[in-house]
């Protein structure tokens, strides 16, 4: 039998689609195989046409198989699967860079007050009724909530700060008379503690309602009510709480008095405490400025990031209501340990009393209050927070929704990241107070020290 001579130089993909005539130039393609005419002659194949051909190789041509299609659906799932972490990665990033510029728009805001007033924003500053000798009210302790034709010194050092991080119209609105909601407002507003109704917490004062992006830090979801305006960045008020509401003044918000409401908590003149007990770089009611930061400006902590609350008990912005214990030895930091949920330990225990809607962590801007605008270096980043109420001084550390630390605002306007991780001292030692080793260095390791602006601290360990 004659060979049959094949010729497989020339391979015709798309063999089929002509027109279906009889082979020409005395070659045939016959399934991706080019044969010469002799060799079809051979075999008496003259009258093998293309068409004949292609139905030829159609026999030999075929699609995906189940198996080939899942196979491919499960490479497109595992490459999906590792490209999604990698977006929220990014986002995530992205966010946190976001956050980290707030911060130092913030830093820089502070720097340029401080070059246009020679000092920093008060945190705890505003109007009274009654003069600054005088007090608002003739009822001592209910000026703190019972005023609504002045702030009664209520506003956080936010506010003296919007006109520095373009919030001039806001600051407009504020600084000058105004009427909302059927009420008549003085300049500066009412308070914006928000104990009570209409007039009295500002409920009806749309600036301090105004929520202002420079101060929501992007990875916090939290938005709207119950909170009153919400911040996630918060002035550090040093190692020591016991002083962050009442600073240096009495019931009547007079300077230099001595308070004896409780002889175990209270037995001293109220200047001395503040000056012995307020350690950090911003003072409740009390101004401060560069000279007044003696550890270095590169070395102590002026703002720190933290959480709103969404409603969860999660112990870093719903505080446990409870006293610290303010016997004659100072503050029990341990006070709240045991009421964290064990199976779930960031958050508190659903048996326990926690603080909620407006009195949580970052709910309103404009107070100066512990739990609405102040931090402390006393617990690491995103531990609990624990006080009698938003008010009082307490466990008020720095919190993120970042992974594995919070953010903070150093003075000389650097932010740093800070580990949960970062050595925190001796966590059952009682903070700095009149009545507890006054002017010693912060029992809180690098943690406290970063915090303190002005107890002679070196810092030689990385942060």
């Amino acid at each position: 039998m004659p060979s049959v001579k094949v010729e497989e130089d020339s391979v015709d993909t798309g063999f089929g689609l002509g027109n279906e005539q009889p082979f020409t130039d005395g070659k045939i393609e016959l399934c991706n195989h080019r044969l010469t005419s002799e060799a079809l002659s051979a075999y008496a194949l003259d009258s093998f046409t293309k068409t004949e051909s292609k139905m030829a190789c159609s026999r030999n041509r075929h699609g995906f198989t189940l198996a080939e299609l899942l196979v491919s659906i499960a490479i497109i799932g595992v490459l999906a699967g590792l490209l999604l972490p990698a977006v929220q990665a990014a986002r995530q990033s992205a966010r946190k860079v976001r956050c980290v510029g707030n911060l130092k728009q913030i830093g820089l805001a502070l720097h340029n007050y401080h070059a246009t007033y020679n000092r920093f924003p008060t945190q705890g500053a505003g109007t009274l009724k009654g003069g600054l000798s005088q007090g608002p009210l003739a009822t001592g302790w209910a000026k703190w909530s019972d005023s609504w034709d002045s702030n009664a010194m209520n506003l956080s050092a936010h506010v003296g700060l919007l006109p520095f991080y373009e919030q001039q119209a806001l600051w407009e609105t504020i600084s000058n008379p105004s009427h909302f909601n059927g009420v008549d407002f003085p300049p500066m507003g009412p308070t914006p503690a928000g104990h009570g109704g209409l007039n009295i917490s500002g409920d009806g004062y749309l600036p301090w309602l105004t929520t202002i992006s420079s101060l929501r830090c992007p990875s916090d979801p939290g938005i709207g009510l119950p909170a009153k305006g919400r911040s996630n960045y918060a002035f550090c008020l040093g190692d020591s709480a016991k002083h962050g509401y009442y600073g240096d003044r009495d019931e009547f918000l007079k300077v230099g008095a001595i308070v004896n409401n409780d002889i175990a908590t209270w037995p001293h003149h109220m200047s001395v405490g503040s000056q012995i007990a307020q350690r950090g770089a911003f003072k409740a009611l009390v101004n401060t400025d560069f000279r007044t930061i003696k550890d270095g400006t590169s070395n102590t902590i002026a703002m720190g990031e933290i959480i709103t609350d969404l409603g969860d008990r999660d112990i870093r912005s719903a505080s446990r209501s409870i006293n610290l214990t303010f016997d004659g030895s100072g503050m029990n930091i341990r006070t709240c340990d045991g009421d964290v949920d064990p199976e779930r330990p960031s958050f508190w225990n659903s048996s326990v009393e926690i603080e909620s809607g407006a009195e949580t962590r970052g709910a309103r801007w404009a107070y100066f209050g512990p739990a609405a605008s102040q931090c402390y270096t006393i617990k690491p980043p995103n531990t609990l927070t624990c006080a009698q109420n938003e008010d009082h001084g307490g466990l008020w550390s720095v919190s993120s929704r970042h992974q594995g630390g919070a953010h903070v605002l150093m003075m000389d306007g650097a932010v740093k990241f800070i580990s949960d991780s970062i050595e925190a001292g001796d966590q059952s030692a009682i903070p700095v107070d009149i009545v507890n080793s006054p002017g010693l260095r912060s029992p809180f390791g690098l943690w406290g020290s970063l915090g303190s602006a002005a107890a002679n601290e070196t810092i030689e360990k990385e942060f």
